[in-house]
């Protein structure tokens, strides 16, 4: 991970438009996920809208990452291969891509539900995406990464999920992954002080079950240790005084999911 890069307004402008090509994406994809689609397909969709827009999927080779996405279903946490396998009615998936926009990167993830899913893994859903957005309450300057990550971990230890301690979340922007960390665990007033031109990446990865994950042998995919589904959520955040500006945004997805519904 490089070091703590401090944005301009110039950056966060440009890393802003980036940002919007990356939302309307995984609003795009929202439309696509359904039972029998395979995530090679969803791959293929973001590899060409995010060149139809004029950007570089951030993710291909990134370290030899060989997709546009990570798409990881079920007990899978991040960092999942589009391949062959076909979606089925009870999936969850979570979608994790990322833009270089004129040389802006940005960075984001949503978990969706196939079709019916059941009641318990709609609430680790709602759980981790409320978890995010608590998160997010705590990225304004003058507060530090520490306050965000115990605002992840308080909420999601009420229903004794699994809190995932290997991954975490970024600085972001110039590159993909910057300085500092962003865990979702952590101490009140701790760690790396936020301050105006910051960009960060939140993102809570949370377990049904136990927090352990284990790596697999193609070197990326990351799954829990008991097979209990996993959920993952990510925004990217400029750390501004008095309120958190949020440079990505699920209401593209929120929208196409709505008239699904």
């Amino acid at each position: 991970m490089s070091k703590v890069y401090y944005k301009s307004e110039e950056d966060i402008e440009q890393l802003r438009k980036s940002a919007t090509v990356l939302s309307q994406l995984l609003g795009e994809i929202a439309k696509e996920i359904k039972p029998g689609v395979t995530t090679a397909a969803l791959d293929k969709l973001a590899f060409d809208y995010i060149q139809d827009h004029g950007g570089r999927p951030a993710f291909l080779n990134y370290n030899g990452f060989p997709n546009s996405l990570c798409i990881s279903v079920n007990d899978q946490v991040v960092h999942g291969i589009p391949g062959s396998y076909v979606l089925r009615d009870g999936d969850i998936v979570s979608v994790d891509g990322g833009v270089e926009l004129n040389g802006y990167i940005s960075d984001s993830a949503y978990t969706f539900a196939v079709g019916e899913i059941s009641e318990d893994v709609k609430q680790l859903l709602c759980v981790t995406l409320e978890s995010l957005e608590l998160g997010i309450e705590q990225a304004v300057s003058g507060r530090r990464v520490g306050d965000i990550a115990y605002a992840v971990q308080e909420h999601v230890s009420q229903y004794g999920y699994g809190i995932v301690r290997e991954l975490v979340g970024h600085g972001v922007g110039f590159k993909l992954h910057e300085k500092p960390e962003v865990p979702n665990y952590g101490r009140r007033g701790s760690g790396t002080k936020l301050e105006t031109g910051l960009v960060i990446c939140i993102e809570p990865m949370i377990n049904m079950g136990k927090a352990g994950v284990k790596f697999w042998d193609d070197g990326w995919t990351v799954s829990t240790v008991d097979s209990k589904p996993s959920a993952h959520y990510e925004h990217m955040v400029a750390i501004r005084k008095g309120a958190p500006d949020v440079l990505t945004t699920f209401s593209y997805i929120e929208e196409v999911l709505g008239k699904k519904n």
